[in-house]
């Protein structure tokens, strides 16, 4: 299936014709913006609501309905926000086929292959007709041969319950000996070990009414003030932690979608952290910082769960001293700039680990 990179914008920006590179990426300022918004939209939300469905229904994560039934809800929305440009025009961002229409039609396709059967396409026609469209292409023509819309759409199957195993007889004692005399091997598998971070037991700063204030309340009026009331500097260390490999960053939508698969491959880790990684900077000139809170004392054991983790630099930081607590502040708040080498540059964009 074909599986849209990251790098694919880098590798249009080398097209030695320049015509042919001007339809990819955009002749002009409001071009290109329409082709990076359209690619954003397809690379985070449509992908993101379509891939949490999939992965219930493969039994890859665990199944909730009230989760599923909003990605659905949120998935029929952004339907209706391309059908609603596709009504009146061929491709979603310029009137010839551009990078957006790559970037969507790879998001879409995933979908179209596997939760969104032919009763949801029907509804579609637009964005359908779009699809095919662009599937045609001579640029994607070949990757895309391999999609096959899906015949039925993927659903959730629970899983079948165990029958209940009749009580077995009483063994004689010629078998009681045949088991006895069984290898070590034999023995039941290991428990699956526990995260080494549970061993710390629990804390007395509450971590999960924490993340509740820190969602429910304003930032920084009435959740920071009550974080560093109750914040337990012997239970939780707080870390700076940096990108760094800032100079290959590109295009911010993208160093954004790097922190957002960096936060979910620590889903093994999230219920002993919380922390905020910011976009700083501009396209072409950004880079990715920011303040995650562990439990413990160590920052090791909560991200090596991640196989990206040393991708990044980790700092520990002291709130006693009030140039690391502003940090924390600025970071988990998002509403001033982040300072680089004394020079003050915008937060354009972040995720939020919790």
């Amino acid at each position: 299936m074909y599986n849209h990179r990251d790098d694919v914008y880098l590798v249009a920006n080398q097209v030695a014709d320049e015509k042919e590179r001007a339809r990819l990426l955009g002749s002009d300022v409001i071009e290109k913006s329409q082709i990076l918004r359209w690619a954003s939209l397809a690379n985070s939300d449509v992908m993101s609501n379509i891939a949490r469905p999939f992965l219930s229904f493969k039994g890859l994560i665990p199944y909730n309905k009230k989760d599923v039934d909003a990605c659905f809800v949120k998935i029929d929305n952004l339907a209706a926000v391309f059908d609603a440009r596709l009504r009146d025009y061929t491709f979603v961002a310029t009137e010839n086929i551009s990078l957006g229409d790559l970037h969507a039609a790879g998001s879409w396709a995933f979908g179209l292959a596997t939760i969104l059967g032919p009763e949801w396409r029907a509804k579609h026609p637009h964005l359908m007709r779009w699809f095919n469209t662009v599937a045609a292409s001579p640029i994607v023509k070949t990757p895309f041969a391999e999609v096959k819309l899906a015949e039925k759409a993927l659903t959730y199957t629970p899983p079948k319950k165990q029958k209940a195993e009749k009580p077995k007889a009483e063994k004689s004692k010629a078998e009681k000996k045949k088991d006895e005399a069984k290898p070590a091997d034999d023995a039941a598998p290991a428990k699956k070990p526990k995260h080494p971070l549970e061993a710390l037991g629990k804390s007395t700063f509450v971590l999960d009414d924490w993340k509740r204030k820190y969602s429910n309340d304003d930032t920084r009026p009435v959740a920071l003030p009550w974080f560093w009331e109750h914040y337990n500097p012997e239970e939780y260390s707080i870390w700076k932690v940096g990108y760094k490999y800032n100079d290959e960053l590109t295009l911010t939508f993208m160093s954004n979608n790097l922190v957002g698969g960096f936060f979910n491959r620590l889903s093994a880790s999230t219920k002993y952290m919380f922390g905020c990684l910011v976009v700083y900077g501009e396209n072409n000139n950004n880079g990715i910082v920011g303040a995650v809170m562990v439990r413990g004392q160590d920052f090791a054991p909560a991200f090596d769960v991640a196989p990206d983790w040393e991708s990044y630099e980790y700092t520990k930081l002291d709130p006693t001293k009030e140039e690391d607590k502003e940090f924390v502040n600025n970071m988990w708040a998002w509403d001033k700039p982040v300072v680089v080498n004394g020079e003050d540059k915008e937060i354009v964009d972040g995720k939020v680990l919790k």
